[in-house]
């Protein structure tokens, strides 16, 4: 852990930068089994809310382990890791008012909370989506065929066959993707961010 170093708070806070960019900043962060949906939620729910003229962006599971995260692997110290990271960055995001929308598996509640503790410590409001479907449908979606390659022996430490998915307890948002849409998905997030006043 680095010593030697001091955090410098900037001139403008929270409530100034929003009023400022007429924009609150928070995070929707989206978990899920893969092939649950949330990278194509993710997608479609950052075009819907730039064509609402607001500032989001999205970040993706897969593509942040092109860069940021290309040092981790799949090991549960590395997948700790790696949703810590993302963590910060959603909170970085978020707190230059920003939509941070993240798609990530994200198994572990505890990872999750974690995440979710470093937006309460800034008053930054974190969304909690579970991006739901069952285990036989993912399977059967497979676009990558990973589960395939699971169920083979290929892929070892699968979330949802050889590792845990600890699904949330009580996310702000529930949504079974084998019953609804992505428009459909879409629509009860964007309703929910309005009900709550956070767009």
């Amino acid at each position: 852990m680095a010593t030697n170093i001091t955090f410098h708070p900037g001139a403008v806070d929270n409530a100034e930068r929003a009023t400022l960019l007429g924009q609150r900043g928070l995070t929707i962060w989206l978990t899920g089994l893969s092939a649950s949906g949330k990278s194509t939620i993710a997608t479609a729910l950052e075009q819907h809310l730039l064509h609402l003229r607001k500032f989001a962006y999205r970040l993706d599971g897969d593509n942040i382990r092109f860069g940021l995260n290309k040092d981790l692997g799949f090991s549960e110290h590395d997948r700790n890791e790696n949703i810590r990271r993302i963590g910060e960055v959603a909170k970085l995001f978020a707190d230059a008012s920003a939509i941070a929308i993240t798609a990530f598996i994200s198994p572990y509640r505890a990872d999750r909370l974690l995440a979710r503790s470093l937006h309460n410590t800034g008053e930054i409001p974190f969304v909690e989506v579970f991006v739901d479907a069952p285990l036989e449908v993912v399977e059967q979606r497979d676009p990558k065929g990973l589960y395939k390659r699971a169920r083979a022996g290929e892929i070892k430490e699968f979330t949802g066959i050889s590792a845990p998915y600890e699904a949330p307890e009580s996310p702000e948002i529930h949504i079974r993707t084998d019953e609804k849409s992505v428009e459909e998905s879409v629509k009860a997030i964007v309703e929910y961010l309005q009900e709550k006043k956070y767009i």
